[in-house]
Protein backbone atom coordinates (compact mmCIF):
# COMPACT_ATOMS: atom_id res chain seq x y z
CA UNK A 1 0.00 0.00 0.00
CA UNK A 2 1.33 3.84 -0.62
CA UNK A 3 2.68 5.23 1.87
CA UNK A 4 4.19 8.31 1.25
CA UNK A 5 3.31 11.17 -1.11
CA UNK A 6 5.88 10.11 -3.79
CA UNK A 7 4.55 6.48 -3.63
CA UNK A 8 1.09 7.61 -3.91
CA UNK A 9 2.33 9.79 -6.51
CA UNK A 10 3.78 6.69 -8.21
CA UNK A 11 0.09 4.46 -7.97
CA UNK A 12 -1.47 7.40 -9.71
CA UNK A 13 1.26 7.79 -12.42
CA UNK A 14 0.78 3.66 -13.07
CA UNK A 15 -3.09 4.17 -13.21
CA UNK A 16 -2.36 7.25 -15.66
CA UNK A 17 -0.12 5.08 -17.98
CA UNK A 18 -3.32 2.56 -17.86
CA UNK A 19 -5.84 5.04 -19.31
CA UNK A 20 -7.83 5.92 -15.77
CA UNK A 21 -8.44 9.27 -15.87
CA UNK A 22 -10.01 9.43 -12.50
CA UNK A 23 -6.25 9.10 -11.47
CA UNK A 24 -5.35 12.14 -13.52
CA UNK A 25 -7.61 14.28 -12.15
CA UNK A 26 -6.49 13.23 -8.50
CA UNK A 27 -2.91 14.64 -10.16
CA UNK A 28 -4.19 17.66 -11.33
CA UNK A 29 -6.26 18.72 -8.36
CA UNK A 30 -3.20 18.01 -6.22
CA UNK A 31 -0.40 19.78 -8.25
CA UNK A 32 -2.64 22.25 -10.10
CA UNK A 33 -2.26 25.57 -7.79
CA UNK A 34 1.93 24.95 -7.25
CA UNK A 35 2.52 24.83 -11.25
CA UNK A 36 -0.35 27.71 -11.64
CA UNK A 37 2.25 29.33 -9.70
CA UNK A 38 5.57 28.63 -11.31
CA UNK A 39 3.57 29.42 -14.30
CA UNK A 40 2.66 33.12 -13.11
CA UNK A 41 6.53 33.64 -11.87
CA UNK A 42 7.36 33.15 -15.72
CA UNK A 43 4.75 34.29 -17.76
CA UNK A 44 3.48 37.07 -15.46
CA UNK A 45 -0.12 36.75 -16.37
CA UNK A 46 -2.42 34.53 -15.05
CA UNK A 47 -4.96 34.04 -18.27
CA UNK A 48 -1.78 32.93 -20.17
CA UNK A 49 -0.61 30.73 -16.99
CA UNK A 50 -3.70 28.68 -16.57
CA UNK A 51 -3.33 28.47 -20.66
CA UNK A 52 0.04 27.10 -20.44
CA UNK A 53 -1.18 24.87 -17.16
CA UNK A 54 -3.65 23.47 -19.32
CA UNK A 55 -1.11 22.47 -21.80
CA UNK A 56 1.13 21.08 -19.37
CA UNK A 57 -1.83 18.89 -18.06
CA UNK A 58 -2.20 17.12 -21.08
CA UNK A 59 1.42 17.13 -22.43
CA UNK A 60 1.39 14.94 -18.81
CA UNK A 61 -1.23 12.91 -19.77
CA UNK A 62 -0.01 12.40 -23.59
CA UNK A 63 3.28 11.56 -22.02
CA UNK A 64 2.70 9.62 -18.75
CA UNK A 65 4.40 6.47 -20.02
CA UNK A 66 7.43 8.12 -20.54
CA UNK A 67 7.83 9.05 -17.16
CA UNK A 68 10.00 6.89 -15.30
CA UNK A 69 10.31 7.04 -11.78
CA UNK A 70 13.65 8.07 -11.94
CA UNK A 71 12.50 11.32 -9.84
CA UNK A 72 9.58 12.46 -7.73
CA UNK A 73 6.40 12.83 -10.04
CA UNK A 74 6.27 16.25 -8.87
CA UNK A 75 9.56 17.17 -10.09
CA UNK A 76 8.83 15.78 -13.96
CA UNK A 77 5.69 17.81 -13.78
CA UNK A 78 6.91 21.14 -12.70
CA UNK A 79 9.67 20.72 -15.37
CA UNK A 80 6.68 20.56 -17.92
CA UNK A 81 5.39 23.46 -16.42
CA UNK A 82 8.92 25.69 -17.08
CA UNK A 83 9.27 24.54 -20.57
CA UNK A 84 5.98 25.23 -21.58
CA UNK A 85 5.77 28.52 -19.53
CA UNK A 86 9.27 29.75 -21.44
CA UNK A 87 7.82 28.44 -24.90
CA UNK A 88 5.07 30.78 -24.48
CA UNK A 89 6.92 33.15 -23.38
CA UNK A 90 9.51 33.07 -26.27
CA UNK A 91 5.89 32.51 -28.32
CA UNK A 92 4.68 35.76 -27.08
CA UNK A 93 7.28 38.06 -25.84
CA UNK A 94 4.55 40.57 -24.72
CA UNK A 95 3.20 40.21 -20.93
CA UNK A 96 1.13 42.13 -18.59
CA UNK A 97 0.94 42.75 -15.12
CA UNK A 98 -0.14 39.15 -13.12
CA UNK A 99 -3.81 39.39 -11.81
CA UNK A 100 -4.79 39.36 -8.26
CA UNK A 101 -3.92 35.34 -7.13
CA UNK A 102 -4.90 35.22 -3.72
CA UNK A 103 -7.60 32.56 -3.96
CA UNK A 104 -9.61 32.98 -0.66
CA UNK A 105 -8.89 29.76 1.17
CA UNK A 106 -11.57 27.94 3.82
CA UNK A 107 -11.04 28.75 7.59
CA UNK A 108 -9.20 26.33 9.44
CA UNK A 109 -11.48 25.73 12.89
CA UNK A 110 -8.21 25.84 14.81
CA UNK A 111 -7.28 29.30 13.29
CA UNK A 112 -9.13 32.35 14.63
CA UNK A 113 -9.94 35.29 12.19
CA UNK A 114 -7.15 37.75 12.83
CA UNK A 115 -4.56 35.02 12.65
CA UNK A 116 -6.44 33.84 8.79
CA UNK A 117 -6.66 37.53 7.92
CA UNK A 118 -2.83 38.26 8.95
CA UNK A 119 -1.82 35.26 6.85
CA UNK A 120 -3.63 35.96 3.43
CA UNK A 121 -2.32 39.79 4.03
CA UNK A 122 1.01 38.06 4.42
CA UNK A 123 -0.18 35.80 1.36
CA UNK A 124 -0.89 38.87 -0.55
CA UNK A 125 2.16 40.71 -0.23
CA UNK A 126 4.50 37.49 -0.97
CA UNK A 127 2.50 37.34 -4.63
CA UNK A 128 3.09 41.08 -5.05
CA UNK A 129 6.48 41.27 -4.63
CA UNK A 130 7.21 37.83 -6.37
CA UNK A 131 5.47 39.51 -9.07
CA UNK A 132 7.72 42.54 -9.20
CA UNK A 133 11.03 39.92 -9.25
CA UNK A 134 12.88 38.96 -11.98
CA UNK A 135 11.33 35.74 -13.65
CA UNK A 136 14.30 33.45 -12.36
CA UNK A 137 14.44 35.12 -8.89
CA UNK A 138 10.83 34.49 -8.39
CA UNK A 139 10.74 30.70 -10.09
CA UNK A 140 13.87 29.69 -7.99
CA UNK A 141 12.85 30.92 -4.72
CA UNK A 142 8.99 29.31 -5.31
CA UNK A 143 10.77 25.90 -6.03
CA UNK A 144 12.49 26.08 -3.29
CA UNK A 145 10.63 27.36 -0.18
CA UNK A 146 6.98 27.31 -1.50
CA UNK A 147 7.42 23.92 -3.10
CA UNK A 148 10.26 23.03 -0.43
CA UNK A 149 12.63 20.81 -3.19
CA UNK A 150 16.16 21.16 -2.61
CA UNK A 151 18.63 22.44 -5.07
CA UNK A 152 19.21 19.25 -7.03
CA UNK A 153 15.64 19.03 -7.33
CA UNK A 154 14.92 22.79 -8.96
CA UNK A 155 18.30 22.21 -10.86
CA UNK A 156 16.52 19.26 -12.87
CA UNK A 157 13.24 20.82 -12.98
CA UNK A 158 14.94 24.33 -14.50
CA UNK A 159 17.58 23.04 -16.20
CA UNK A 160 20.06 25.97 -14.68
CA UNK A 161 23.35 26.03 -12.72
CA UNK A 162 23.72 25.12 -9.09
CA UNK A 163 25.33 28.16 -8.95
CA UNK A 164 22.78 29.86 -11.03
CA UNK A 165 20.45 28.61 -8.40
CA UNK A 166 22.34 30.00 -5.56
CA UNK A 167 22.76 33.42 -7.24
CA UNK A 168 19.49 33.88 -7.85
CA UNK A 169 18.38 32.35 -4.41
CA UNK A 170 20.38 35.13 -2.96
CA UNK A 171 19.49 37.94 -5.19
CA UNK A 172 15.64 36.93 -4.94
CA UNK A 173 15.78 36.85 -1.30
CA UNK A 174 17.75 40.82 -1.35
CA UNK A 175 15.27 41.83 -3.79
CA UNK A 176 12.20 40.72 -2.41
CA UNK A 177 13.22 42.59 1.23
CA UNK A 178 13.74 45.50 -1.43
CA UNK A 179 9.96 44.90 -2.65
CA UNK A 180 7.83 44.44 0.46
CA UNK A 181 10.25 47.50 1.98
CA UNK A 182 9.03 49.45 -0.49
CA UNK A 183 5.22 47.68 -0.10
CA UNK A 184 4.98 48.03 3.21
CA UNK A 185 7.67 50.69 4.40
CA UNK A 186 7.53 50.68 8.30
CA UNK A 187 4.61 48.00 8.50
CA UNK A 188 6.71 45.82 6.94
CA UNK A 189 7.69 44.13 10.70
CA UNK A 190 4.36 44.27 11.82
CA UNK A 191 3.09 41.72 8.92
CA UNK A 192 5.78 39.68 9.60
Amino acid sequence: MATNKNDIDAALIESVKKGDTQAFRQLVDKYKDVSLSLACSILKDKEKAEDVLQDAFMKVFQKANSFKHQSAFSSWLYRIVVNTAYNELKRNKSYSDLDDLNSTESLAKDKTAIQFLKEEEQKKYVILALDRLKADEALVLRLFYLCDMSLKEVQQITNFTSSKIKVDLHRGRKNMEIVLKDLLGNQLKDLL
